[in-house]
């Protein structure tokens, strides 16, 4: 039965995905001339398109990479392809489930399928994905700081989102550290809010729960741990995790230059597609679809030309995203084939 309804929920997800997707593209093309949009496409410079998907892949890499170095510390034989890997399949569950929440669960039963140590693996996510949602808050702040005025201008209504975005992001940084400095208050508040729940009848007593909490608290106090054990090691990685960010912030620039445009700063583009980043990151849609792509259209609408915005936006989307969607999906097919093939063998 357990089986049954975690099949049933993929399939929800996938049903899901695909609905918000169809709304996306019905919402992008209903209003534009397809073959407009394919016509100016042709006329990307191929240089710069080259530079794009680059950024693309290196995003998602740079991850893998992150992974692998960390890993390197208790798994002498891991292999750095392996953890490429790992992290495409991270961000293809990642962008088919709301908030992102199935790329950390996926990355672990890949980890554990090539027989790493669950502790280690668990260990080198975490930092990951901490120093990962502290520095896009860094970057965030950072914007708001030293230029608050220009990006309200660009963002117009969309600000408030920014703002929301901002919040969250911080929210979920100042819980995930609460978790590490006082985790045994941490469990407690969680163990009332399971009793609040209980008692008002949104949930059943479940042992497997608090089990759950308790082996959530240690696993991020295991990481301040490791995090304080290895400082080099986290200065490097942090550093690794901003320009990881800057490269898919950069790759609108790329796409922006291919189209033959000028007068626009690399940095304000930039800064721009990471106020979009920034607005839409923990809002619960698969991929953020949908409000990306109209945030896009509204941000860019007075940096690109009216024949090319849409046409950008379908190609920034297409490789930050879609391609590396596929990419993901395809690795993940892979895992799944050859792990069948191992158990029948």
């Amino acid at each position: 039965m357990r089986f049954v309804k975690l099949k049933l929920s993929k399939i929800f997800e996938i049903l899901f995905f695909l609905l918000v997707m169809a709304l996306t593209f019905y919402t992008v093309f209903s209003r534009n001339d397809l073959l407009k949009i394919f016509s100016s496409m042709q006329h990307l410079n191929p240089f710069y398109f080259i530079c794009a998907i680059f950024s693309a892949v290196f995003f998602v890499c740079m991850e893998g990479f992150m992974i692998w170095y960390l890993l390197k510390l208790t798994e002498k034989k891991v292999s750095l392809f392996r953890c490429f890997s790992y992290s495409f399949i991270g961000f293809f569950f990642s962008g088919i489930t709301p908030s992102a929440t199935g790329g950390q669960p996926a990355q672990l039963l890949a980890m554990k399928k090539d027989r790493l140590s669950m502790g280690s693996a668990t260990l080198s996510l975490m930092a990951v994905a901490v120093l990962y949602k502290l520095i896009l808050v860094l970057i965030g702040l950072g914007i708001l700081l030293f230029w608050k005025k220009g990006l309200s201008a660009y963002l117009g209504s969309y600000m408030a989102f920014y703002y929301f975005g901002i919040f969250l992001n911080a929210l979920l940084v100042f819980l995930l550290l609460l978790l590490m400095l006082h985790g045994n208050r941490m469990e407690n508040l969680l163990l009332r809010i399971e009793n609040f729940f209980i008692k008002i009848r949104l949930c059943k007593p479940s042992n497997q729960r608090k089990k759950a909490f308790h082996q959530l608290v240690a696993d991020y106090q295991e990481t301040l741990h490791f995090l304080l054990k290895h400082k080099s090691r986290l200065l490097f990685i942090a550093l690794c995790t901003f320009f990881q960010r800057c490269s898919l912030f950069l790759l609108t620039w790329f796409i922006y230059r291919g189209f033959g445009l000028s007068g626009h700063s690399p940095m304000l583009v930039m800064a721009l597609q990471a106020s979009i980043y920034i607005a839409v990151d923990m809002l619960p849609l698969p991929g953020s679809q949908g409000i990306s792509e109209l945030m896009y259209v509204s941000v860019f609408s007075s940096v690109f030309t009216d024949a090319l915005l849409a046409p950008s936006m379908c190609v920034t989307r297409g490789l930050s995203f879609y391609f590396l969607l596929t990419t993901g999906a395809c690795t993940a097919l892979f895992y799944k084939i050859r792990s069948h093939y191992s158990q029948s063998r």
